[in-house]
């Protein structure tokens, strides 16, 4: 560890197990030890929720002070022993469903982790699953280790200045005020990792984040050794040009796979949360070369079957695409002699046309051409998914495009607000979100309308009370006169409905969708009888104008002397921001232009704390919407970039705000609650909070994939690979022959309530073994096999339900444990 205080002797005891507390990111959402960083300097934990900061500089006086109280030492010893129980353990969920071990790794790679504002290493939506989902693998106990950058800037801080326009801060992180730690071999030496640059050896400083259970592992370029610009190559997220955006994506996969390699990590599964880290496969089935000295073709063949790439991309656009000429310098000489191919070969995996010696490399193409399954983030962005991987399976039905779905979820503990979590602790248990999701539903259905509403009117007290401090600090630091200040500290009502909308700025999210008719808006916000108030936050790219100008015109919309005590932008946001408004809203609101939004988990968060979603039918809510929890705008179609369909969205919103939700939040019982409000918050809550945590998709993610992955790996590299080389001279054969084959003979008939076919197929001399017949419907997309009679005919025989003419036959490639079209995308057609 980096930290150089040394407290030793009497008093001070108890010090290294703070630290190791402090060095845990259980602290993150288990909050058992806030008391002890607010006793310390309860100012600085506020504003930085950072315990290492505080015991970077609280004085030995202070921290003696805390130490010999008997409160607080019994405190830390509590959690130390919770912390020796964790790491013995095995009653965990994955080890009671799985005592056969049949998993021992998965090794999980992403661009960024949201998972403290402590370790501000993310930019948002990709980064809240990744966290998420660690911290749930360490409830549930599944094995997993994790691989990413560390950033010496991270992404940009936001401010907005005295024109309303977003302007962006890069400030260094500092490694000694991070909960990290560096990686160190059994002598002591700091692990570095080399990787071969044109010129220049690139090292890799290796670092450890601890994640209860879990090891988060993290690489950084900035070490003295390296040629200066290299240094920079893990300063920023989602910073710099194309090439530097290469860079660290051969960092991240290439580097991350050797980093498990040197510490003694063998995974059976490697999860690439989007293709940024696709380079990763590339080292795995090199790894595999050198073990089995295999080809590349071999190797890529046996480890691709414990690989599963997760898209949450929306548009191809999205994907990351590198010029030919990039990879040829950056990767050329790696192809040639670690993977012993050309670098056209290499370039052929991320190109739709192998042909084409202009189309660029696709990080998302290689993660696919190099995984065993394929998951989407969400039920229609699966569908989307499809439709945009299609070019690689031609003739390929849509709907068997190999691209299955895992809805996100987000880790209740981390989001719920203390109300919300006393509420559930004694409605369903405090370990309800450890293990099955069991009988929340039920058990929070009984919790009474009373509790419920002094849990939301408790909630909302206290996110305001957190506007009116953090916006008075705003404007105070950008100059705005004393009135103004003065005024936010008083700004907005805790009686009075909220409305919520953070998220990123960019144009297909429509964030100024509620700004369409700015006059009506006003209308609804200054009601007297029934008052509503809008918080707003979020960050635009530094490279999006479009989105930065969104800002400003909401800035300028709420500068206006008739709206300004309604409504708020809290510029930065970030997890201390988000945290606060999920907590209190009443209603979330989301407009992402269909279907341009993955899954999106901002409005997950609010569930638990008794939050409404008000949402476009996309991404989660377009599985999760139901009349009885919620509201949603759109008909389940896309439009497009359509002004007058935008329109027509935004006059909706409008008329359900006035029509439905404002008047449903004021129709109050004799008591002074609103009942039919309230039974819409109970529905949501349990319904959608225990569906759409991450108890629920990382059980999904180990049932559905990691532990089919682990077993056709095992099975691929078993007797050194014997399997792998057959499908090797499998798909050999396949290429060679399969389009050899002929349609001869087709016979269709009805008898009566039957369809009957017959048809002949010439292999020329193709094993029959090697492929399936199938009878095709065309529109349903159902497929039935057909029954071999003889070595050369087949038929069929199934009810005459649809038209004989909407059927055709097909043939496609077979070997047991392949996954097909994915790993051979052949197929042939009878018409």
């Amino acid at each position: 560890m980096l930290n150089q205080r040394d407290f030793k002797g009497e008093g001070f005891k108890d010090y290294e197990t703070l630290e190791e507390i402090a060095y845990d990111l259980i602290w993150s959402w288990d909050h058992k030890a806030d008391i002890i960083w607010k006793e310390l300097d309860p100012e600085l934990w506020a504003l930085t929720r950072n315990p290492l900061v505080i015991l970077e500089t609280v004085s030995k006086e202070k921290l003696k002070k805390v130490l010999i109280d008997p409160k607080f030492c019994k405190i830390i010893q509590e959690l130390k022993l919770v912390d020796t129980e964790l790491d013995a353990t095995t009653e965990t969920w994955f080890h009671k469903k799985n005592p056969q071990k049949a998993l021992t790794a998965v090794a999980y790679f992403s661009m960024e982790f949201m998972l403290s504002e402590a370790l501000p290493i993310y930019s948002g939506g990709l980064g809240n699953v990744a966290g998420d989902q660690l911290k749930a693998v360490n409830d549930l106990g599944v094995p997993v280790v994790a691989v990413g950058l560390l950033y010496q800037q991270g992404y940009f801080r936001q401010i907005i200045d005295k024109n309303g326009a977003q302007q962006a801060l890069y400030p260094y992180n500092s490694p000694e005020q991070l909960p990290i730690k560096p990686v160190r071999l059994p002598n002591g030496e700091w692990l570095r990792i080399e990787i071969a640059l044109p010129g220049w050896k690139l090292w890799l400083r290796a670092w450890e984040v601890k994640v209860g259970r879990v090891k988060l592992y993290l690489l950084d370029s900035n070490d003295a050794a390296n040629y200066p610009p290299h240094r920079a190559i893990t300063s920023e997220l989602y910073g710099g040009d194309a090439e530097l955006r290469l860079k660290q994506e051969i960092v991240l996969g290439i580097g991350g796979w050797r980093l498990l390699e040197a510490i003694g990590i063998k995974p059976e599964v490697c999860h690439l949360n989007e293709g940024h880290a696709a380079f990763a496969i590339l080292e795995r089935a090199k790894s595999y070369m050198k073990a089995t000295s295999c080809s590349f073709e071999i190797a890529l063949t046996a480890t691709r079957a414990g690989n599963l790439f997760t898209t949450h991309t929306a548009v191809p656009a999205g994907f990351d695409r590198f010029n030919p000429s990039f990879i040829k310098d950056y990767l050329g000489l790696y192809a040639k002699e670690h993977l012993g191919i050309s670098v056209d070969e290499l370039l052929s995996l991320g190109r739709e046309n192998s042909n084409n010696s202009e189309e660029p490399f696709n990080m998302a193409y290689l993660a696919m051409r190099g995984s065993g399954a394929i998951n989407a983030v969400s039920l229609l962005h699966e569908k989307v998914s499809r439709h945009i991987f299609a070019p690689l399976f031609p003739r390929w039905p849509i709907n068997e495009i190999p691209v299955g779905h895992v809805t996100n979820g987000i880790h209740v503990r981390s989001w719920d607000s203390a109300m919300s979590d006393n509420l559930w602790t004694e409605a369903c248990g405090k370990n309800r979100w450890l293990g099955e999701i069991g009988d929340l539903e039920k058990e929070i259905r009984a919790v009474p309308d009373v509790k419920i509403w002094q849990m939301r009117e408790t909630s909302r007290k206290a996110m305001i009370d957190y506007i009116r401090d953090t916006l008075s600090r705003l404007l105070e630091a950008r100059g705005a006169p004393t009135q103004d200040v003065e005024q936010a500290k008083h700004q907005f009502n805790p009686n009075v409905f909220t409305m919520g909308f953070a998220r990123r700025f960019a144009t297909y999210k429509r964030p100024n969708m509620l700004l369409h008719d700015p006059e009506r808006l006003i209308r609804i916000l200054t009601n007297k009888e029934r008052p509503v108030q809008l918080v707003l936050a979020g960050k635009a790219h530094p490279a999006d104008k479009e989105g930065q100008d969104l800002i400003q015109q909401w800035m300028q919309f709420i500068w206006r002397p008739d709206v300004r005590a309604s409504v708020a932008f809290i510029s930065d946001y970030d997890m201390l921001v988000t945290e606060q408004l999920v907590a209190g809203v009443d209603l979330w609101i989301n407009t992402p232009r269909r279907p341009w939004e993955a899954c999106g988990t901002s409005g997950m968060k609010i569930l638990v704390n008794g939050g409404l979603n008000l949402s476009e039918l996309d991404g989660w809510w377009a599985e999760a919407y139901k009349p009885e929890i919620g509201w949603a705008i759109g008909d389940g179609q896309e439009h497009g970039e359509d002004p007058a369909w935008d329109a027509n969205e935004a006059n909706k919103l409008y008329d359900l705000l006035e029509n439905e939700i404002i008047p449903e939040f004021y129709n109050r019982n004799k008591e002074g609650i609103p009942t039919a409000w309230l039974s819409k918050v109970r529905e949501s809550m349990a319904q959608l909070t225990p569906q759409f945590s991450t108890n629920r998709s990382v059980s999904d993610y180990t049932e559905k994939y990691y532990l089919p992955a682990a077993e056709n790996y095992r099975k691929r590299v078993a007797d050194e690979g014997r399997l792998s080389k057959e499908i090797v001279k499998w798909k050999h054969a396949m290429e060679e022959d399969m389009s050899k084959l002929r349609f001869e003979g087709m016979k269709a008939e009805t008898q009566g309530d039957r369809h009957h076919f017959e048809i002949q197929i010439n292999f020329n001399g193709l094993d029959p073994n090697v492929v399936k017949v199938e009878l095709f419907a065309n529109g349903s997309n159902e497929s039935f096999p057909m029954i071999q009679e003889k070595v050369n005919n087949y038929y069929a025989d199934i009810a005459a339900v649809r038209p004989i003419t909407d059927f055709t036959i097909r043939v496609i490639p077979y070997f047991p444990g392949v996954a097909v079209p994915l790993e051979n995308n052949q197929i042939l057609w009878q018409r």
